[in-house]
Order: C-alpha cells, then structure tokens, then sequence
C-alpha cells in the first residue's frame, strides 16, 4: 500500500478539496481519521465522496464539536484511543486528510504530526495564496523537517499570487506541486478539469 498524506498549513484553506482531487486523480481511497464539527450529518467524507472520489473509509471518530480534536472528543464526552488511528491495511493507493495543521492536539499529549511521523507516510502541504501564507507555511515545513517527515511539496489553493507562491517554495526549498483554483460550481468534473490542468500526477510519486 502506498499513502499520501495530505495536510494544511491551517483550517479552512481548501484542503479537503484538494485531498478529493488527489484521490480520484489517483484513483486512491481516501481516509479522514478524525472528523470534527459535523455540520448535521455531512461530513468531509460525504463532500469528499460527492467529488469523484469512489472509496471512501469510515472515519476512526466523528465529533460533533467545531474544535480541535482533543478539546471535541471531551466535549463529546469520547476517549481518543491512538491505536484505532493506525494506518488501515487496504490494497492500493490512500490519501489521508488530517484536520486543521500540523500541531493541532489529538489528544492533549499527541499532535497530528506525532500521527504523521509514526505512519512514515509522505505529506502534500496544502497553503493558501492570501496574505498571511508566507509565515504559516514556513513555519509548517520547519514543524515537518524538524520530525523527519518526508515533504513531497507544497500545493497551494486559492487565486494566483505568483510572489507569494514562488518566495515560499524557493525559500523553503520544497517543490511547488501546483495550485488549486477556486471552483463555482464545485463538481467531480470541474474539479478534475482543474486538478489535471494544474497538477501533474508524477509529482505525488512517493
């Protein structure tokens, strides 16, 4: 089995939109471990499943909380067991998603790049091309470098912002993987277009 995570550099950048690009380009199953603030009962999942993406794993918890996992799990009144996060053994390609960063709390003694670093698994950052993406996203490539885990490159989403794009990936030395434009409508077709217009499928060879 070959992995790919998929990580941000914060929440809300259009992650979970790239990870349903990844998979279904790759033809991949997707897992998302840990899902929090369920909006009713539509899940990253379900979102990720309505773009194209065919196999789709049950997540290892669902919480309802719009927070970090640690502080959702209490609130929910559940215990994160780290050993339900192990990596499913599945034939073929899987794109994992994390939730929020790097350094956001599974637990109150376990980050999400503590998971990263244990599944020895490759990572795509995923960025935003605003303001503010230079600092997030050096400092996430100095947060993977510093626990050994293996960078493929970074994949921005958002409108073109040549500068910020290019001082980035040259100042931290990492592959600049593509960029993700914003899509209206969102569809399976649509974002496949652009997923194949932007990116190209060698660069995600582990």
């Amino acid at each position: 089995m070959s992995a790919i995570i998929v990580t941000g550099t914060d929440t809300g950048i259009g992650k979970t939109v790239f990870a349903a690009a990844l998979a279904a380009a790759l033809g991949a199953a997707y897992w998302k471990p840990i899902q929090s603030g369920l909006d009713g009962d539509v899940s990253d999942s379900d979102t990720v499943h309505r773009l194209g993406v065919k196999q789709v794993l049950p997540e290892a918890y669902r919480l309802t909380q719009p927070l970090s996992p640690h502080r959702a799990a209490e609130l929910d009144g559940v215990t994160i067991d780290p050993a339900r996060l192990a990596l499913p053994n599945i034939a073929g390609p899987l794109v994992i998603e994390g939730a929020g960063g790097l350094l956001v709390p599974v637990t109150r003694s376990l980050l999400f790049a503590d998971l990263f670093h244990q599944w020895r698994a490759p990572v795509v950052l995923v960025a935003r091309t605003a303001l503010g993406t230079i600092n997030h996203s050096l400092l996430s490539v100095e947060a993977l470098r510093a626990r050994g885990i293996p960078l493929l490159g970074i994949a921005f989403v958002g409108d073109a912002n040549e500068d910020n794009e290019a001082t980035i990936t040259a100042m931290a030395g990492v592959k600049r993987l593509g960029r993700l434009p914003w899509l209206t409508p969102l569809d399976a077709d649509g974002l496949a277009a652009a997923f194949a217009a932007h990116f190209r499928l060698g660069d995600f060879a582990a």
